[in-house]
């Protein structure tokens, strides 16, 4: 089981929104995002189940930037296997999901996009890095995916960014990659970003 938040949205056909906070956030975090994103989807905002120092995150890491990839292979299946439960339980379409991640959440959805077809429908990835190497990644065709990225982040450096853009564009996705130069953090004006490219990928179908 996974601590989260579940909100029904408005309208049953929209995507549901699911959030993925960075280390040491909680499953609270990234509300005001979806608000923002999307006001009539329902969100589904989850928690990680491992503690750094007791800060949450959604898999181990083994030093910064360094991670624990048996232990994300294992969480990210078991994130898998929860947004299957939650569908059921909740009664929303498990195919309709898009994840919104910043960082270690960012993370963890890359890797669900690498290791489950139709895992998600589409993803907002907020400085992500490359999740794991060496593994064949699905046909993600018809996946749009949003990548923002910090020119300067000294946690997620530019080339980490451009071979995440390159490998999931190699997988079939459809990739909108956007710079900012503010370091690791979430801006703004890459929000405002990610809102016009949600609005225009899943709104004007």
């Amino acid at each position: 089981m996974m601590k989260h938040i579940f909100k029904q949205g408005s309208d049953p056909n929209a995507p549901v929104l699911l959030l993925l906070h960075g280390t040491g956030g909680t499953e609270r975090d990234l509300l005001p995002l979806a608000d923002r994103l999307s006001p009539e989807s329902s969100v589904l905002s989850v928690r990680g189940n491992v503690l750094e120092n007791g800060m949450p995150r959604y898999f181990r890491r083994l030093a910064e930037g360094v991670f624990d990839l048996e232990d994300l292979v294992f969480r990210t299946q078991e994130l898998n296997d929860f947004l299957g439960s939650a569908a059921e339980e909740y009664g929303f379409d498990r195919s309709n999901l898009v994840a919104v991640g910043y960082s270690n959440g960012a993370n963890i959805a890359g890797s669900l996009l690498f290791h489950y077809k139709g895992a998600l429908r589409g993803a907002i990835l907020h400085h992500p890095m490359v999740p794991i190497r060496e593994v064949a990644l699905p046909d993600l065709t018809g996946v749009p995916c949003f990548i923002g990225a910090g020119s300067n982040d000294p946690i997620c450096p530019p080339e980490e960014t451009k071979e995440l853009h390159q490998l999931l564009q190699g997988a079939g996705a459809s990739v909108t990659l956007h710079w900012e130069s503010f370091g690791h953090q979430l801006t703004a004006s890459e929000v405002a970003a990610s809102t016009a490219w949600y609005q225009h990928t899943f709104k004007s179908e």
